[in-house]
């Protein structure tokens, strides 16, 4: 027996209208080849599957068999049309983003917060991008987002600008260097550095200012929580360089101060890595204006 969608609407149509005339108005065929159609089903099936004499006309115990599994099947069939409609317009779908700047993650947990409110149907997970290769994974589709501050020449990849950041020397208010308007590269030789546990090529300080000077600090500490580092810099256990919106957003002491790296200070770009087909998709193009207001509201905080 050869069964179709088609003939299980059939059944169910005939069944919730009670004849040839109005099913067929519903399923948008004439009457003769809705009749033609139960005919070919009912020889597949050896049995009559209706009661023609009947007024309603009402099925037998096998079409009611036919109806039960209609009952079951058509409402998963049309979940999941109804499903890939909405991935289709991008209103359904996967968001996994990639972390490689540690400190963004105090910056993007309220962006998700608002994105999950509208965009509640699609599936969000984060993964720190500093323990993998996040690029070659958005490439092999493995990820969705990745949050980088070195863009790469890519094919198929766009890298958008989210926000400019400045890193910033973080000190105790009580440390020697305090004193200066900016410290330079030569300023954290004898220091003890604090930083993320993080590679050292994945540091503003390290490829922006020491390894360039081909500066070593004297000891390097690596603590997971910004706010530990904040507490340890404002015991005077050390220095730090961290993002000026992150200093300003945890607020954690009045005992430490910041100063710019170099006279004219250092500037860094964010970005969003996104595969190029998935750009325009509705619940991306709202996440990555979301992290932009996040931005400037912590810029401006």
């Amino acid at each position: 027996m050869h069964l179709e969608f088609r003939h299980l609407r059939t059944i169910k149509a005939i069944h919730e209208y009670g004849g040839l005339g109005r099913a067929a108005e519903q399923l948008h065929i004439t009457q003769s080849a809705l009749s033609h159609q139960i005919k070919g089903l009912e020889d597949q099936a050896g049995v009559e599957l209706f009661m023609r004499r009947s007024k309603p006309m009402k099925l037998t115990a096998a079409g009611m068999r036919l109806l039960h599994l209609a009952e079951q099947i058509l409402p998963q069939v049309e979940a999941m049309q109804a499903e890939f409609a909405n991935l289709r317009d991008g209103e359904t779908g996967r968001l996994h983003i990639a972390i490689e700047c540690h400190a963004c993650f105090e910056w993007l947990f309220p962006v998700l917060e608002r994105f999950r409110k509208i965009w509640g149907d699609v599936d969000v997970d984060i993964r720190p991008g500093l323990a993998f290769d996040a690029m070659p994974a958005l490439e092999k589709e493995e990820v969705d987002l990745v949050v980088s501050s070195d863009p790469e020449d890519l094919p198929g990849i766009d890298f958008i600008e989210l926000f400019d950041y400045a890193p910033v020397f973080v000190a105790s208010s009580h440390h020697p260097l305090a004193e200066k308007p900016w410290v330079e590269a030569a300023d954290f030789r004898g220091q003890t550095l604090i930083t993320y546990p993080v590679e050292r090529s994945r540091l503003d300080v390290f490829s922006q200012l020491l390894t360039p000077a081909k500066v070593e600090p004297a000891a390097i500490r690596q603590v997971e929580l910004t706010a530990v580092i904040l507490l340890l810099v404002a015991s005077n256990r050390g220095v730090a360089v961290l993002p000026d919106w992150v200093v300003r957003e945890v607020k954690y002491s009045s005992d430490y101060v910041t100063r710019p790296l170099t006279e004219n200070g250092v500037t860094r770009r964010l970005y969003a890595a996104v595969r190029r087909d998935d750009r325009e998709k509705p619940f991306m193009r709202d996440l990555i204006e979301f992290a932009r207001a996040e931005a400037r509201r912590l810029q401006t905080a």
